[in-house]
């Protein structure tokens, strides 16, 4: 009778360890889902920019290239709100092989002068070769100390598939971080970062597009850069422009910039 008793006590045991181990696994899931959920956050409309802003950010920041035409720097800098000014600009530089923005020598320079940060990016032609094009990039800029690392935009496949699109990539960004000694920044939309980069691409910075959402990004990673409009305003710009916000305080983003 006491081995029967014995069995019955260890059976019951068990049970009570599964029902243990299913919860908290299912605790687990849980919060993990809660982890990944985007947060709902607040835009306030600032008439200064035309645009509603994403509360609770400071480093707020633009994007131009030669579709922006002649820009008067000086007025942008001095542009502000009651709290929020502009904190850096991203500037592109050049595209596929040879192709060069034929604003950006003359938007490079008065940033400098204006002591705007500044940051360059490439756009990414998926039907070329990774590495040809990283050439382009680092023939028609050099950094210096205080700039943001260099960017690449890659938002199309352009019919590319996309094993083919991570493999250039990769050996864009690799002949990039070989030369300027810095992990350089992916920006793309958080849809086609989900469904054509993914995890290959998890340990770059990340500048993610998502507009006209009342929550962060969705996407399933960490990111630097949000940008979440492409309708604002600014003085001394005639055409809409892309905001950006930069995902820390001011002590982070010193701590991105080229030492």
């Amino acid at each position: 009778m006491a081995k029967k008793k014995k069995k019955k006590t260890s059976a019951f045991a068990w049970i009570i360890t599964g029902i243990f181990l299913a919860m908290l696994l299912l605790v687990m899931y849980l919060l993990k889902q809660e982890k990944n959920t985007p947060v709902p956050i607040e835009f306030t409309y600032d008439a200064d920019f035309g645009i509603p802003l994403p509360d609770n950010y400071t480093i707020h920041g633009i994007d131009v290239s030669v579709h922006q035409s002649n820009i008067r720097w000086g007025m942008v800098k001095n542009t502000h709100s009651a709290s929020i000014a502009i904190g850096f600009v991203f500037i592109k530089a050049t595209e596929g092989f040879s192709d060069a923005d034929k604003q950006f020598s003359k938007n490079w320079q008065q940033l400098a002068q204006f002591g705007i940060v500044r940051g360059a990016y490439h756009f990414f032609i998926a039907t070329k070769n990774g590495a040809q094009q990283a050439q382009n990039f680092i023939r028609t800029v050099q950094l210096q100390t205080g700039d943001l690392p260099p960017a690449v935009d890659v938002e199309e496949l352009y019919g590319v598939p996309p094993a083919q699109l991570k493999k250039r990539l990769k050996d864009y960004l690799q002949t990039i971080e070989d030369f300027y000694k810095v992990k350089p920044i992916i920006y793309t939309y958080a849809s086609f970062y989900e469904s054509y980069l993914g995890k290959d691409f998890d340990a770059y910075p990340l500048w993610v597009a998502h507009y006209k959402e009342p929550q962060q990004p969705r996407i399933q990673r960490s990111w630097q850069f949000w940008q979440h409009s492409n309708e604002g305003h600014i003085s001394g710009i005639k055409t809409k422009v892309d905001f950006n916000v930069f995902n820390g305080d001011s002590t982070a983003f010193r701590a991105i910039l080229l030492q």
